[in-house]
């Protein structure tokens, strides 16, 4: 009896904040802490879910950087490199699908 009570409560409690976890991936932490003024928690969780349905977590991860310093997307974009060049073609696709879902 008191298993099913104590997994009970875990349900109701716990549930919602795993929830909660699984959206705040890379990309909303990322955006919630960039200096941009028109952030919400709103807006960053629905860019989350975007990167979720576009991007790998690898390529969430390096994307993320690119919220404090989006001059540094740049040097990918213009890169030789074919990582940057695939990196770069998926990151316009999900910031185009994002632009799209999120306003």
């Amino acid at each position: 009896m008191k298993r099913m009570m104590l997994a009970a409560l875990l349900a109701v409690f716990v549930t919602p904040i795993a929830a909660e976890l699984a959206e705040a991936g890379p990309i909303s932490r990322a955006c919630m802490s960039s200096p941009r003024k028109q952030k919400s928690p709103d807006l960053c969780r629905c860019i989350q879910k975007v990167a979720n349905q576009t991007l790998s977590g690898a390529e969430q991860r390096r994307g993320a950087r690119y919220f404090r310093k989006p001059e540094k997307l740049q040097e990918v974009r213009q890169s030789d490199q074919r990582t940057n060049e695939v990196f770069w073609k998926r990151w316009k696709a999900f910031g185009q699908a994002a632009s799209q879902a999120c306003r």
